[in-house]
């Protein structure tokens, strides 16, 4: 994959790829892992081979940190070459699972599979659809794409949406299997204390956080958020908006936006969160609010949910699927920042029900959502195809 763990800034795939692959190790199987050196779109990661949680790591230099900044572009040729050493051994690998979509890593993947005659595993985690950088999407999509599909021996959808994406791009739906993604329940058990994220950003006891965790991209909604939260204030004074997640090409606008509607004393900016500082806000806030215009599969929705907090979302399909309304939280229509806002004071009046929403969303992941049993369906179809 072009990037993974300790690069959290790219998203939701890293957690989740780093997951599975802790879970596949403890249940018996050897795990290699190839990608890039990315720490985020300005650092690389120092070492170029280690073990994480028993998987063995190969971090491969990208050519330049320039494409990864302005495209999303990982390019590493040493990858090439070690891979095709590697692959040369008929007892080194069974299978290969590939995360992301428009990738070289996947043009490499694709290469040797097919040399070497090992069936591989595509997981697109939602980046199927042409959603920004349309040039290189073109240029992927007409190249490389179509093949890429149909010599995959299966395809990963996270969700119905996704399955007919797949579909929609000439893939036979028996080769789609339906997998969701899933939390390492065990990374919240032992949760920070309360009071821990506010007293380190000098927050208010008694204040009520509404909290935003993700990428700072446009299709996040996160003008919507601002605009509903300067609605909030106006009816609850001891609310304040949190917004943690790396800058993806939208902070300078977002900022802007805040100090248009003389936000800046009701709206804070803290920046991307990881390990406990990441947990530590999920147990301070009272809500987790989701307003994107487009998701595939969130995982935040999950560890909001593994924190007992209630979630407000856009009704869009994939999050319609997570978010059971006035169950384990609200849906509202997307774009609307008054009815984003009447959702939020909602929550913020009523204690009671929030705590219950916040319960009830725990029980789900709890039971539809661990990564326990979704490695046990990854491993059956390893099997079948490997």
């Amino acid at each position: 994959m072009p990037y993974f763990f300790p690069a959290e800034c790219f998203g939701g795939p890293v957690k989740v790829a780093f997951n599975l692959g802790k879970k596949l190790v403890e249940k018996g199987n050897e795990v290699f892992v190839y990608t890039s050196d990315a720490l985020d779109v300005n650092k690389r990661i120092k070492t170029c081979k280690t073990e994480i949680e028993g998987m063995h790591v190969h971090y491969y230099r990208n050519v330049s940190m320039f494409p990864v900044k302005t495209s999303r572009l990982f390019i590493t040729p040493q990858m090439y070459n070690q891979i095709n050493v590697d692959l040369k051994d008929p007892r080194a690998f069974d299978i290969i699972h590939s995360h992301e979509y428009s990738t070289f890593q996947n043009i490499i993947v694709r290469h040797l599979s097919k040399k070497y005659q090992i069936p591989y595993v595509l997981q697109a985690h939602g980046s199927l659809p042409k959603i920004g950088r349309e040039t290189r999407r073109w240029f992927f999509d007409t190249l490389f794409g179509p093949k890429l599909l149909r010599d995959a021996s299966r395809v990963i959808a996270l969700n119905r949406m996704e399955f007919n994406q797949y579909e929609a791009a000439g893939v036979p739906s028996e080769k789609i299997a339906m997998i969701p993604n899933s939390l390492d329940l065990s990374e919240f058990v032992n949760l920070p204390n309360e009071g821990c994220f506010k007293q380190r950003f000098g927050l208010d006891e008694n204040k009520q956080i509404v909290l935003f965790l993700g990428r700072l991209n446009e299709i996040k909604g996160l003008d919507t958020l601002v605009s509903a939260f300067n609605r909030v204030i106006e009816e609850l004074n001891n609310a304040v908006l949190v917004i943690a997640g790396p800058d993806d090409g939208y902070l300078s606008k977002l900022q802007s936006l805040i100090n248009t509607l003389g936000l800046n004393d009701n709206v804070l900016l803290v920046g991307p969160l990881y390990g406990k500082d990441k947990l530590a806000a999920y147990v301070d806030a009272n809500v987790y609010v989701l307003p994107s215009t487009y998701e595939t599969f969130p995982v935040t929705i999950l560890e909001a949910y593994a924190c007992s907090k209630p979630v407000i979302a856009s009704q869009i399909g994939c999050l319609s699927d997570l978010v059971i309304d006035d169950i384990t939280g609200y849906l509202v229509e997307v774009r609307s920042p008054d009815k984003l806002a009447n959702a939020i004071v909602k929550l913020l009046r009523d204690p009671k029900k929030t705590e219950e929403m916040g319960l009830n969303g725990r029980k789900l992941v709890q039971t539809h959502y661990n990564t326990e049993k979704v490695v046990d369906i990854l491993e059956n179809i390893y099997r079948m195809i490997g």
